[in-house]
């Protein structure tokens, strides 16, 4: 089975790597910014859009507020990207926000936290590849055709690529992510001059129609509170800012400041690019509704349902590019490209959390192992299968899966900058250097802003999207939490379980006797070999235990038995109803009753065979049974192999791999790094 899944393995995800080339998996900025940061640039294909949906329902007059809409989210973007500087360099290990409010706020908030930031991040694939289907579908049909089927695919062609491993990947990522960003630059400046000094009036494909708002004449606390849903779908924008706080371990050094580094790049890109979409959107006149097939009209009519309403980054580049034009299409093709790369960031950010989640004993122990490409593998799996489902249940509906976004990832955002005003204020009680005690109080008060303006927009959200499906993040979030709960109340119980005491006990005091029983089913040389070992265990009783389902069989074992004088008792246990497992099972717990302080071994021969083929047609009785005594105390299951000459062809041919290993053998953690692997075995 090994070497039939090798393979395809090896071709999928490439050789395995050794664990002291994990250094040279290190990520330089030009790479990180690709990687960690895709999220939040990616945004500006569908932030701004949602910002206007939202706003439609006021009519297109309310459009003149969305300005003053993104002039929040620019502040708010500033504002957290200088906090979580602060994060970088006081917190580099990787643990981002669980870490943080873990040490600061306690072992509760560090889970809440972790709980949040697992849901933000199946979320962040879900609605990027969704949104990237979409906006790839606006020019193939069969995409949009199929769309659940074809976010599915890229979910798993994603999988495999980050799989690869971490700089692999983002090498794959960082062209088209700087190609989108260079694109959207370029859409941004030739918009500016052909409206500010040509003169030229552009118009999107949608200028001509007219919105049919739900709400007309709005004002109040009703236009509040759309102004408020509006610049809560506009946060959007600020989703995946966190990541990089997370990532800071996969940086090259110095970490810190090469994190903080691209914190800042990744700020200023995005809100330039976020406030030149939404500018050049209302320039060109465009138009966007939550429902258009009912609610934009053209000459009075609505568009009906053939109608296919276009992002407002596709919208802006016909009207600045010309439709169909070269650069049109190439941003086009950017957009969905770096919409499905965007996701990345959580493959980044999901594994490498759940990994200290796992070294804390929150998540399974095997999210922490390191696979054949030193990237968290089990839990890039376990991303892309939650998102997978996701996708599934919501039809790949970027507008529905939007309605569940950004609650998590603002509920770390507050309980992260708040456990850090915590971390400054136990600093400064000890911390005597007055330019040491100046840069904490700096820090102090830009994380305090960070607390106060993040946790007020948490409110908004929870107020705004609520009904709209944020419920159902905060439903995922109790989830989370509940089962990484009990999931550490097993790993304690266990632990504590099997805590070495300091004194004798019953575990380190011998047994008062040892009985041992060889199953035989027939005489061959596996079932010799078995006993021969058996007589060398000296116990204080040995027999050999046969099961009586054939009574002419039975017959022929106990005579060859005595014919070949072998010098161990043969017991035979009827077995009316033809099994095998449970009359050996009651055997060994009568024994148990009889003498508790006895130990009882079963000893069972086995064949070892070669193909995985051959496995389905032996062996079966031995599993079975070992499954039932596993759970009978003071019993001890020894298998005594015996290779058959297939198994032995097998392990010739297995040795001829360069890179075989031998099954158990485990990979996980960090490791140190140490010298390079020799060029030439490349």
């Amino acid at each position: 089975m090994s070497k039939l899944t090798d393979v395809p393995k090896r071709i999928l995800i490439g050789r395995a790597l050794r664990s002291d080339r994990l250094g040279e998996t290190l990520l330089p900025k030009r790479i990180a910014l690709p990687v960690f940061a895709s999220d939040p640039l990616s945004s500006v294909a569908y932030a701004p859009g949602e910002v206007l949906l939202v706003l439609s329902i006021a009519g297109a007059s309310a459009y003149a507020f969305s300005p003053w809409i993104a002039v929040a989210v620019v502040i708010l973007m500033f504002t957290v990207v200088a906090s979580y500087r602060q994060n970088v360099h006081a917190y580099p290990s990787g643990g981002g926000d669980y870490e943080v409010a873990n040490t600061n706020l306690g072992p509760k908030a560090g889970l809440g936290v972790a709980s949040a930031l697992l849901v933000d991040y199946v979320l962040t694939v879900a609605v990027s590849i969704s949104s990237g289907v979409e906006n790839l579908g606006s020019a193939i049909p069969f995409i949009i055709e199929h769309k659940t089927a074809s976010a599915i695919v890229i979910i798993v062609l994603l999988t495999l690529m980050n799989l690869r491993g971490v700089k692999e990947s983002g090498r794959l990522f960082a062209i088209p992510t700087y190609v989108f960003v260079s694109g959207v630059f370029a859409l941004i400046a030739w918009g500016a001059f052909r409206g500010l000094v040509l003169g030229d009036t552009m118009q999107a494909p949608t200028a001509d129609l007219e919105i049919k708002a739900e709400h007309q004449g709005l004002a109040g606390f009703a236009l509040f509170f759309l102004l408020l849903r509006a610049f809560s779908s506009g946060c959007a924008a600020l989703t995946g800012v966190e990541a990089i706080s997370n990532g800071v371990p996969a940086f090259r050094k110095p970490k810190s400041r090469n994190a903080a580094t691209t914190l800042a790049l990744m700020g200023g890109f995005a809100v330039t690019m976020f406030c030149g979409i939404i500018g050049l959107a209302l320039a060109t006149d465009v138009k966007m509704s939550e429902y258009p097939a009912r609610d934009l009209l053209r000459d009075g009519t609505p568009v009906g349902p053939e109608y296919t309403q276009e992002p407002v980054i596709s919208q802006v580049a016909a009207a600045v590019f010309g439709d169909g034009s070269i650069m049109f299409v190439l941003l086009a093709a950017a957009t969905a490209l770096v919409l499905f790369l965007a996701a990345n960031t959580a493959y980044n950010g999901f594994p490498l959390l759940g990994s200290i989640l796992a070294q804390d004993r929150y998540l399974p122990r095997q999210l922490h192992t390191r696979g054949d490409r030193l990237a968290f593998s089990n839990g890039i799996v376990l991303l892309a299968g939650a998102a997978a489902v996701l996708v599934y249940v919501y039809g790949a509906d970027s507008t529905r899966l939007i309605q569940l976004y950004i609650v998590g990832v603002f509920v770390s955002f507050t309980l992260s900058q708040t456990g850090m005003v915590r971390h400054w204020n136990r600093h400064l009680r000890t911390e005597t250097d007055p330019a040491a005690r100046r840069r904490m109080m700096r820090s102090r008060v830009i994380n305090t802003f960070g607390a106060f303006f993040t946790g007020l927009v948490l409110v908004v959200v929870l107020v705004t999207k609520f009904e709209h499906g944020a419920w159902v993040s905060l439903v995922g979030m109790a989830v989370f939490y509940v089962t990484m709960s009990a999931i550490r109340r097993h790993y304690d119980r266990v632990s504590e379980e099997l805590a070495a005491p300091e004194g004798p006990s019953d575990d380190s005091v011998r047994p008062a006797r040892v009985h041992s029983i060889v199953l035989v089913s027939k005489i061959h040389r596996p079932t010799l070999r078995a006993v021969a070992y058996a007589e060398l265990m000296r116990s204080d009783k040995l027999e050999a235990l046969s099961i009586n389902v054939d009574p002419e069989e039975t017959k022929a074992l106990k005579a060859e038995w005595d014919e070949r004088g072998i010098n161990v008792p043969l017991k035979i246990l009827d077995s009316p109803y033809r099994e095998i497992t449970r009359p050996v099972v009651e055997y060994v717990k009568s024994l148990r009753r009889e003498s508790p302080r006895d130990v009882v071994s079963v000893i069972i021969p086995e064949y070892v065979v070669g193909h995985w083929y051959e496995q389905l047609l032996h062996n079966q009785s031995a599993l079975r049974l070992k499954g039932r005594l596993l759970f009978t105390p003071g019993v001890m299951v020894t298998s005594v192999p015996y290779q058959l000459r297939s198994s032995e062809l097998a392990k010739q041919r297995a040795k001829k791999h360069q890179d075989w290993s031998a099954p158990g053998s485990v990979r996980r953690g960090m490791v140190e790094q140490g010298p390079k692997e020799p060029t030439g075995r490349e």
